[in-house]
């Protein structure tokens, strides 16, 4: 499917729903077992899933991309560091299916994220990407680096050599976003 371009108009953005766990994760799956993308070294299992996405409705927003009745990416919020003082930042993940990736559509599901988030008093936006070691590399490349930077992101960090997979290191950098005033009173 990625040979041609969607059109903006076919993709719908939704509430992701709990009973959508198991299309989410298949895309999900697909990033694990074969990236370094994702740090996690096993597929949750369907329920994990669907729990995790409770979790996450129950403060921050969760979306999905729909194409032709199908999920083809998804994106959500969530506290970073998670201590009160930090309740006006977010992190923010997204991961699109495979066979849809460089369409636009991680770009519409943030666009949507930021939306609400905005509505919600967020002020700060953080991403944390894996990046390699080294500059080429069969598992991870630089692409969800510039994908953040394309849409307004900053890189504010970096850790060397803290995740593992594959049998070698990676970095991770985090990334910043600010998308409301920054005042000294709420």
């Amino acid at each position: 499917m990625n040979s041609s371009f969607l059109e903006r108009n076919d993709i719908k953005i939704r509430t992701a729903e709990p009973d959508d766990a198991d299309k989410i994760l298949n895309i999900y799956s697909y990033y694990v077992l074969n990236t370094a993308i994702s740090f996690e070294y096993e597929v949750p299992m369907v329920e994990e899933f669907r729990e995790r996405i409770k979790k996450t409705l129950e403060k921050y927003p969760y979306f999905v991309a729909i194409f032709d009745d199908k999920i083809i990416g998804f994106a959500y919020a969530g506290a970073f560091v998670g201590r009160e003082a930090y309740k006006y930042s977010a992190e923010l993940t997204v991961y699109v299916d495979k066979d849809y990736k460089k369409q636009g559509i991680g770009k519409l599901l943030y666009q949507k994220l930021e939306e609400d988030l905005k509505q919600k008093n967020i002020r700060n936006l953080y991403a944390c990407v894996g990046t390699p070691v080294k500059e080429s590399d069969e598992y991870l490349d630089f692409n969800s680096v510039e994908f953040h930077k394309h849409l307004g992101f900053r890189q504010v960090g970096e850790f060397r050599k803290c995740g593992y997979k594959f049998d070698r290191w990676y970095n991770m950098v985090w990334l910043e976003k600010i998308i409301g005033g920054r005042t000294e009173n709420v």
